[in-house]
């Protein structure tokens, strides 16, 4: 019988800072696409007397809501990540440790399933803006 090796992959603190960085900007475009659609939402308020499109208005501005705290949740994740690469790094290591790896990956799977969220939000609302404005 072969043995097989296992290779081990070495993951380094630059370049897991790197996708941080990465991640953050994604995020601050979030916040600022949020603001923007918070905003007309507020036009539309004033334009419509309706119930039900008043009903789905508000839907969007809890939606909205629930949003910002999600990205909100996300960068004190990054932080925190970035604050335990940090002390890794004095003390002389550049690889991280498998738990912190582990981590990161399980946040990497985090970003992608919101990114999706985040895009039906998008392609609801401007559905939505197409019929009402």
């Amino acid at each position: 019988m072969e043995k097989t090796q296992k290779r081990k992959e070495i993951i380094y603190n630059k370049d897991l800072h790197f996708e941080h960085q990465q991640w953050r900007s994604e995020l601050a475009f979030w916040e600022d696409e949020l603001k923007s659609f918070k905003n007309r939402l507020g036009e539309l308020v004033t334009r419509w007397t309706d119930k039900e499109v008043l009903a789905q208005l508000e839907h969007y501005q809890n939606e909205f809501i629930l949003h910002d705290r999600v990205i909100d949740d996300m960068q004190e994740a990054i932080e925190q990540h970035e604050i335990r690469i940090a002390a890794q790094t004095k003390t002389g290591q550049d690889a991280l440790d498998t738990i912190l790896v582990k981590k990161h990956v399980e946040f990497r799977n985090r970003m992608e399933t919101q990114r999706q969220i985040y895009a039906d939000l998008k392609k609801d609302f401007f559905r939505f803006l197409s019929k009402y404005m």
